[in-house]
């Protein structure tokens, strides 16, 4: 007679397996509140105890960590060898094992959860069953997941038997749920004990979605999720309308949380291929979409935008006369949601908890053959300010060379941002050469560059960005100092009347 071991901390579905397995004639072996539900519903089970000899004990931390037990999930059916030694032993194999762990995801997620608490949920006998099954998959059919119980059902039910082809992938889920629960568990002790940068780091990710391609359409893509803390992240967004995203909506989208999470203030930040175009911030979400959109009318075509605040009426109708793939906010009126549904394939994600922001989390990037791992960029200023020119920046430019800051320190390498009245004018970013990229800026502010100020998220090697940016009718600029020509730049930006701030701290963002 064929055996089947259940233990189970989700019983979701478990009882009508067991049911169907019990028709075609298997044995059910079963422990603890398993076996106690099982038992309720009418179907017979054998008790752990009863094939180990043993009783449960030590508040069921041992039940299923015996010979008798592992040596029935373990040994080869086709070795004559393992055969005659478990008839010696008296050990019957086990062909089916049904198992998932104590919630620790769950546990550790909880609010004011004590370690004990969390400790308590550290499986050890389940993770040691599922893995000796899974090794043993050519003759053990193991299942961790109950929405394979019906493809496990049918394929008993027409075949006799679980394909190798099934088994396998059976398999392969089970080490994916194990190692995916000691990376949990590791990550915590690593927290727990302050170990940031560990000898060995395992990262593990559930599944959010699929996505409709990744950076382009020949490629696949899905999106994970980090599984701890991810509030006020891309993860926790609901999506209220429009097409699947796509790998490049979410990266655009990260894009412009990254720059919004700087301001407490009402702000719209528009993002286009990674990069802000265009940011601002006003008394309202209106007022700050205004600016935000002015600042570059031809980039925020077809971009990304995200808000701080309460989508409303007249800023959905401003949002609705251009085209914009996707817009994440923390809330929309009524009205609004009505007048941007009206357009079917824009995105519309709502993220409640848009300006949390957790700087705990890695920041990382894939290389070949490997991974850079480090913490992420935070705060904004970390020396004190230091005035280097004659001319000291009025409070208003003062205002605006703040804001610049903030914008430039989430644009990319090397980066210049134009700012003026709480809005970008220009944005210069990801070029080669830092005078490029403000080259790059005041093409695109214009005449508005003019009562402007400057950030840059590096030192100036050179005088020349000074020169560029009196010519523009910049008045100040903010940056981080440190080259070995500094005083080359201080000198041209007296000769100018230009104010000139380091701070000390570069930002750098490639």
């Amino acid at each position: 007679m064929k055996r089947a071991l259940i233990s189970v901390y989700d019983k979701t579905g478990i009882v009508e397996f067991a049911k169907e397995l019990v028709k075609m004639g298997w044995e059910i072996v079963s422990t603890g509140g398993t076996a106690k539900k099982l038992e309720e519903e009418g179907i017979e089970v054998i008790d752990i105890s009863s094939i180990t000899n043993f009783p449960e004990c030590f508040d069921g931390r041992v039940k299923t960590l015996h010979p008798r037990i592992h040596g029935g999930l373990l040994a080869l059916r086709d070795n004559e060898i393992h055969i005659k030694t478990m008839e010696e032993l008296s050990i019957k194999p086990i062909d089916i094992v049904v198992n998932n762990l104590y919630p620790f995801k769950q546990t550790v997620l909880k609010e004011d959860v004590s370690h004990e608490e969390i400790i308590e949920n550290i499986d050890i006998g389940g993770p040691s069953m599922l893995r000796a099954s899974a090794k043993n998959y050519r003759f053990v059919t193991v299942v961790v997941d109950p929405r394979d119980y019906d493809r496990v059902i049918d394929q008993l039910k027409n075949n006799g038997q679980v394909s190798d082809e099934t088994k396998e992938y059976l398999a392969a889920k089970v080490f994916q749920h194990t190692s995916s629960y000691d990376a949990l568990i590791s990550d915590y002790f690593n927290k727990k004990a302050g170990i940031r940068f560990p000898d060995t780091i395992t990262l593990t990710y559930e599944k959010k979605q699929d996505l409709r391609y990744g950076e382009n359409p020949h490629q696949n893509a899905g999106f994970y999720t980090e599984i701890l803390e991810t509030k006020g992240t891309l993860t926790e967004a609901i999506q209220l309308h429009g097409k699947e995203l796509s790998y490049n909506n979410i990266g655009d989208g990260n894009g412009a949380l990254e720059v919004l999470k700087e301001f407490s203030n009402p702000t719209v930040v528009a993002v286009k291929h990674g990069n802000p175009c265009g940011v601002g911030s006003g008394e309202n979400i209106e007022e700050a979409f205004v600016k935000a959109y002015e600042a570059d009318k031809q980039s925020i075509f077809g971009g990304i935008i995200a808000a701080n605040m309460e989508i409303d009426e007249n800023t959905a109708r401003m949002i609705n006369d251009i085209f914009i793939e996707l817009v994440i906010a923390p809330s929309y009126s009524e009205r609004a949601l009505e007048i941007l549904k009206s357009k079917k394939n824009i995105r519309l994600l709502m993220l409640p908890n848009i300006l949390k922001n957790d700087y705990s989390s890695y920041d990382m990037k894939k290389v070949l053959g490997g991974m850079l791992v480090q913490d992420r960029n935070q705060g904004l200023l970390y020396e004190k300010l230091e005035v280097v020119t004659q001319r000291e920046p009025s409070e208003k430019e003062l205002e605006d060379l703040m804001f610049a800051w903030k914008v430039v320190k989430d644009t990319k390498s090397n980066g210049i941002v134009l700012a003026k009245n709480g809005g970008t004018v220009g944005i210069g970013p990801g070029q080669v050469s830092r005078i490029w990229a403000l080259e790059n800026a005041v093409k695109q502010g214009g005449d508005n560059t003019i009562g402007s100020v400057m950030a840059s998220d590096a030192f100036f090697p050179f005088s020349d960005c000074v020169e560029v940016a009196a010519k523009a009718g910049i008045t100040a600029i903010i940056q981080p100092g440190g080259s070995i020509k500094d005083e080359e730049s201080i000198n041209a930006a007296n000769k100018h009347g230009i104010a000139m701030i380091f701070t000390g701290t570069r930002h750098f963002k490639h």
